[in-house]
């Protein structure tokens, strides 16, 4: 989806946010003519809130911007692995570092399967949220890797505000999954820009241990 021209007022973006977009603006193109953010972390944290300051500044300096939350693309509660990232790369990444449009098929959470299929238009900068969007098969495309992280009892209660008691099970076994993820992946330690809850700058740059992007990770 396009970003459109309205967003937070100047007073309500956070540094965070202001920091991933001048890191973004200055680091280079790695899919194709694009650059691609993915802004990581776990449920509850804040990515999206973060994700929507990011394209609201950048489309006020004029750039053109699409948005992908990943939350469209899991296969259910259990879908953090599996497909996930092979149709994200097939049928975005792939496409978009080739000049080509994106698409890809939204899941249903309430009738638990993929519905309709979702336009992700070339555009100067792709924002890609969500739990598993910096796993290490993203770092030879994109251009800056975001972590965005909170305490478990907040993000928990954060879930369940949003999603009701009753998918406290659900969320409990999400937490125990991105957990694994997390620890496998390294996410917070590759991170270009890590964040806190309320969007504040934690610290900039991977750990020193890091090692450079390696071979694509594209389908």
């Amino acid at each position: 989806m396009s970003a459109t021209d309205r967003g937070p007022r100047p007073s309500d973006v956070t540094p965070g946010a202001r920091a991933v977009v001048e890191l973004a603006l200055r680091s280079p193109r790695r899919l194709g003519r694009v650059r691609l953010v993915c802004i990581d972390g776990p449920a509850g944290a804040g990515k999206t809130t973060t994700a929507e300051q990011v394209v609201a500044l950048l489309t006020q300096q004029g750039r053109t911007v699409a948005v992908v939350h990943l939350d469209d693309l899991y296969d259910g509660w259990q879908g953090l692995e599996g497909t996930l990232w092979p149709r994200l790369s097939a049928q975005v990444l792939e496409p978009l570092r080739r000049g080509l449009p994106g698409r890809f098929q939204r899941y249903d959470w309430a009738a638990g399967t993929f519905a309709d299929w979702v336009d992700v238009p070339q555009a100067d900068l792709l924002v890609v949220e969500g739990c598993g969007s910096a796993r290490r098969a993203a770092d030879a495309v994109a251009s800056v890797r975001v972590w965005v992280g909170a305490p478990d009892d907040l993000r928990l209660a954060r879930g369940l505000a949003r999603d009701g008691a009753a998918a406290r099970e659900h969320w409990t076994a999400w937490m125990a999954d991105e957990r694994e993820h997390f620890a496998r992946e390294r996410t917070c330690g590759r991170a270009d820009v890590r964040l806190d809850e309320e969007g504040r700058v934690v610290v900039a740059g991977p750990s020193p241990d890091t090692p450079a992007p390696g071979r694509s990770g594209l389908a």
